[in-house]
């Protein structure tokens, strides 16, 4: 495949200026509304509405990228953006805006091809950092929510959105001759990808995590312009800069997050930060001046930026083979995530005359994703210790106090000729061969009870009949509270090696 580093600049800088137009209308809306009359309600719709497209293309567009490849998806939808870019640039009404505001979407669907496809080009020991690097094209909202009030100021909202018609043809040029046409691509259906992974509750975990720190991200960029001209009293250039900080500080961290997710637990950083989006949506609450407020804010761009990058190294581990419909699912997710907060915000100001209870969702929201990484963790490292009992070459028994066999690993059928199912709920001696007197077995067990443990060698009987010698080594496992719960039993056929008699 061609460079990779190349397709991961060329991608990441094609990210960059679909998120740039992406938020146009948001960043421009001071400006808007002194041209075209709009409610609180309107203002909130119209500065919502892209992520709508965004958010729900986010599925398909992920998919066909492992269909068609980066470079065809890239073209196209940087093509169809050339549409509502002139159509704002010319509207007059809250319907044109609407439209218009619609189909810009599209920029914000492109986040899902990257991430389908730069993976490929990269060992998974790098995917975290790679994405992460990738998401920094997040930061093109930032350059547009801090550039365009400035440009708008002095030749108009209008001219200012037209602007932008030449940098999508020049992207357009460069992603047509760069691209890079023999990408790897799958042919595997939409249907049966989804029917393959709807089911795994990971992928509705890892939703709802990327719902609460991006949907935060996009919901602050979206809203923070008007929502600081219209509480604080800023002017439209001061809150642009303020939001861009914003979001440039959440931008420049995800890779951070994804360098960290590489070398460390990634559920223990998210542990980390969903605890911190859960005291910032707190502080927040509270309805605090501007200086609280802003740290507030800056808290939840530090956590949620960090967390953004963290999850989309978990994806392609989870879903390897499903990736391009996963990343899909979860960046659409992410995108919805950052739809409903803004008309919260909206409805919930018009009825209390503040917005603590928005602010406290997104609290509760992160209390909630913190409580299910840890379950998620714990999961993780049974699911891990399931794999080493279930790999290893040695028998493992497992029993209770009474030694009732709980648990047997596949190597103990392969030693012993007997199932798991005929295995369970019997007791050890079963397996014995009889070559050894009762003495033998109170000296065993008189050892397990003083010292905790017996290793020694023990002839035993398969299930043909074969008897064989064995090295075993019983372990008693004992509570906090010093009482035996368990014993375990890890054992070999020494049968054909030196130490047999």
């Amino acid at each position: 495949m061609n460079k990779p580093n190349l397709q991961l600049s060329l991608q990441t800088s094609s990210l960059f200026v679909g998120f740039m137009v992406w938020v146009l209308i948001s960043s421009l809306m001071p400006f808007i509304e002194e041209d075209i009359a709009l409610t609180g309600g309107q203002a909130s719709l119209v500065t919502a509405i892209p992520v709508i497209l965004g958010s729900l293309l986010r599925i398909p567009i992920g998919f066909y990228t492992d269909r068609f490849g980066s470079r065809f998806l890239f073209l196209v939808s940087t093509l169809i953006l050339l549409f509502p870019v002139f159509y704002i640039s010319i509207a007059d009404s809250f319907i044109d805006l609407v439209i218009g505001g619609l189909i810009l979407g599209v920029g914000g669907a492109t986040f899902s091809i990257g991430v389908t496809s730069l993976p490929k080009y990269f060992p998974k020991e790098k995917h975290g950092f790679v994405n992460g690097i990738y998401g920094v094209g997040n930061i093109g909202t930032a350059i547009t929510t801090f550039t365009a009030p400035m440009i708008a100021q002095s030749i108009g909202w209008e001219s200012t959105v037209r602007l932008f018609i030449i940098l999508l043809l020049a992207f357009a040029a460069l992603i047509f001759v760069l691209g890079d046409r023999k990408e790897e691509k799958s042919k595997g259906s939409m249907a049966e990808q989804i029917k393959g992974v709807y089911k795994n509750t990971t992928l509705w975990f890892l939703s709802l995590f990327y719902f609460t720190t991006f949907g935060a991200f996009v919901a602050f960029t979206m809203f923070l312009p008007s929502f600081l001209v219209d509480n604080f009293g800023l002017d439209p250039v001061d809150a642009g800069i303020r939001t861009a900080i914003f979001i440039a500080i959440a931008t420049l961290l995800r890779p951070i997050g994804g360098l960290l997710a590489d070398k460390f637990n990634p559920f223990i950083i998210l542990m980390f930060v969903f605890i911190g989006v859960t005291f910032s949506g707190i502080l927040l609450s509270f309805s605090p001046g501007i200086q609280w407020y802003t740290v507030g804010a800056l808290a939840v761009g530090i956590t949620v930026g960090i967390a953004n990058g963290t999850i989309f190294k978990l994806v392609p581990l989870y879903f390897s083979g499903q990736a391009g419909i996963v990343n899909g699912i979860v960046s659409a997710m992410g995108g919805l995530g950052g739809f409903f907060p803004p008309l919260l915000l909206t409805i919930v100001s018009s009825i209390t005359g503040h917005h603590a209870i928005a602010f406290m969702l997104l609290s509760e929201f992160a209390l909630v994703s913190f409580v299910i990484v840890i379950f998620m963790y714990y999961q993780d490292r049974i699911s891990m210790e399931k794999q080493i009992i279930e790999g290893t070459a040695e028998g493992i028994m497992v029993t209770n106090k009474n030694l009732d066999i709980q648990q047997v690993n596949p190597s103990f059928t392969r030693i012993t000729g007997y199932s798991k199912e005929e295995a369970l709920g019997q007791k050890p001696n079963f397996l014995q061969s009889g070559q050894h007197d009762k003495s033998f077995y109170e000296n065993m067990w008189a050892s397990i009870k003083r010292d905790g443990y017996w290793e020694g060698e023990i002839w035993n009987k398969r299930k043909d009949g074969d008897v064989y010698p064995g090295w075993i080594t019983i372990t008693a496992v004992k509570s906090n509270a010093g009482e035996i719960k368990q014993y375990v039993g890890i054992f070999n056929d020494i049968s054909k090696s030196n130490f047999a008699p």
